[in-house]
């Protein structure tokens, strides 16, 4: 759930599939098959299952009662014509009218032709519906719980800003982009993260050259630029290498954390430059997607293992009052239940395997479709194309109409 890279030291745990971004790591299984973090998932996953109260069908709950009373009935009506002194042929008459006007054969037919339209035209909005109850449970939701990384954000890093500091004597537009194409072309040839992203922020073409590029895994990269030493990384990477960081520096840098932004110092020539931000990229369509919620009469909630003011930082930017972050797996499904417990009726949208027992836990849960496929398993509904504007009957549809080169509008 994190959207920057953790760094871990001797001692702490690494969780199965994660990938590493810098360096080597020794690690020692603790755990196998049942006792693994991903067997409880599988097991809470299994548990809200079991748990999630399914609203069974009310047509095969009425038909399984009423066609036996039915036929009941029409053998009471042969009967009591013949008693009565009716003809065979009367009586038989009779019972086949009983049987032809009470039959509830619309009720039975009524409700899987209502659902088959109604999935058919989900598949063709590019949402996919697992079942009947999906559609049941749809109608009541109050409460829609939003994960944060790959739902309402990208997952990927982008610059957010550039702060320039004492050294470089000026602050216009011009100075920044400066600023960043130096940081670009020095942070091109590492594979880090966050390197990757402030590589992308400026075209290839406009990179400068650099020489005698050395990395320090984790830290930060240095080399030479336009003739001057230039290092890039964090500040004590920075400092390590001689450069005095001031009170500015530290001040910007304590800000980008609070803001829920990651900083890294930018030093040319033995000197401090800029402090350049990052943050996880926020989807295009998530702000009117979250403002749609609010007009269905649903109340947005931000879910996340992510920390605190990343989480913070997202939910301002999107409108979303209330916030629930650094919480694993099981926090998330107690957070459903609690929720539940207030007597809302909640739906919950994520995208990866520590979202799936939430998901399940849920009255409804939907799933993104770049997600996992542990997610897509647990959900109930699964959105095929890429942001919410799927679940929200918002946007344009990826195909054209027969009649109309235009696209069409999901509602």
């Amino acid at each position: 759930g994190e959207s920057v890279p953790i760094d871990v030291a001797t001692g702490d745990p690494v969780t199965g599939g994660t990938i590493v971004s810098g360096g080597r790591l020794f690690v020692r299984a603790s755990a196998i098959g049942a006792d693994t973090r991903l067997s409880h998932i599988a097991r809470l996953v299994e548990d809200a299952q079991t748990e999630k109260g399914r609203i069974q069908r009310l047509a095969d709950r009425i038909s399984a009662v009423f066609v036996p009373i039915v036929i009941v009935l029409a053998v009471l009506t042969v009967v009591a014509w013949l008693v009565l002194g009716g003809s065979p042929a009367a009586a038989f008459s009779a019972a086949v009218a009983v049987l032809i006007i009470a039959c509830p054969c619309a009720l039975g037919l009524a409700t899987p032709v209502a659902l088959l339209v109604g999935t058919g035209r989900g598949a063709r909005l590019g949402v996919l519906i697992t079942g009947p109850d999906a559609l049941e449970a749809a109608k009541g939701i109050d409460t829609i719980v939003l994960d944060k990384t790959g739902t309402l954000t990208t997952g990927d890093l982008s610059v957010s800003g550039v702060t320039l500091l004492g050294a470089t004597g000026a602050d216009s537009e011009s100075d920044r982009r400066d600023v960043l194409r130096i940081a670009a072309s020095l942070e091109a040839a590492s594979e880090h993260p966050i390197a990757r992203a402030i590589a992308a922020s400026v075209p290839a073409a406009d990179r400068l050259v650099v020489t005698d590029f050395r990395s320090t895994d984790g830290l930060g990269v240095q080399g030479t630029v336009r003739g001057e030493p230039v290092a890039i990384g964090r500040a004590s990477f920075v400092s390590g290498l001689g450069v005095e960081i001031g009170e500015d520096t530290i001040a910007t840098i304590a800000a980008s954390a609070e803001a829920g932004r990651t900083a890294v110092v930018l030093a040319v020539g033995g000197r401090v430059h800029a402090v350049v931000q990052l943050a996880d990229t926020v989807r295009s369509d998530s702000a009117e997607a979250v403002a749609a919620f609010r007009r269905l009469g649903l109340e947005p909630v931000l879910l996340t293992g992510d920390a605190e003011a990343v989480a913070r930082r997202v939910a301002g930017d999107l409108g979303i009052e209330r916030v629930v972050a650094d919480v694993l797996p099981e926090g998330k499904v107690d957070e459903i239940r609690r929720l539940q417990g207030e007597g809302r009726s909640v739906a919950m949208v994520g995208d990866g395997v520590n979202d799936a027992a939430a998901l399940a836990a849920a009255d409804l849960g939907i799933a993104m479709g770049g997600g996992t496929d542990a997610a897509m398993h647990a959900a109930d509904i699964t959105l095929v194309r890429e942001g919410l504007s799927a679940a929200t009957c918002s946007g344009p549809l990826p195909t054209t109409s027969r009649r109309s080169r235009s696209p069409r509008s999901v509602c």
